[in-house]
């Protein structure tokens, strides 16, 4: 017992398949693709959301970062708050038109999907 004095039982490993505790490395990478090559939906919801009308884009297959700059373009020119969840902007109000014409003129294929 006199041995151990100093140490805890957090510090040792028994067993590490992958090495270094590196979760990065885990990580699933995500395929960039360029704005021609994703098919984006644009939809007004209230689903959720205590009767307040959120413009949905969803369908990137991007990066937080470039999902982050299209978000403060689209809240810029919509003159709205929003947000991105779950690989999806929510843009509050219903601002479909706008949003397909910002992002064509981006280079998107986008459609106004729902009602």
């Amino acid at each position: 017992m006199a041995s151990e004095k100093g140490k805890s039982s957090g510090d040792r490993f028994v067993y590490q398949e992958f090495g270094q505790d590196n979760p990065a490395a885990l990580e699933r990478a995500i395929q960039e693709l360029t704005p021609q090559k994703q098919n984006l939906r644009v939809q007004a919801t209230r689903a959720g959301r205590k009767g307040k009308t959120v413009t949905v884009i969803s369908g990137f297959q991007t990066k937080p970062e470039t999902l982050q700059a299209l978000l403060k373009q689209l809240k810029t020119q919509c003159g709205t708050g929003g947000t991105v969840k779950d690989n999806e902007i929510e843009i509050q109000g219903d601002h479909k038109q706008k949003i397909l014409e910002i992002l064509t003129k981006l280079g998107y294929k986008a459609k106004i999907s729902g009602g």
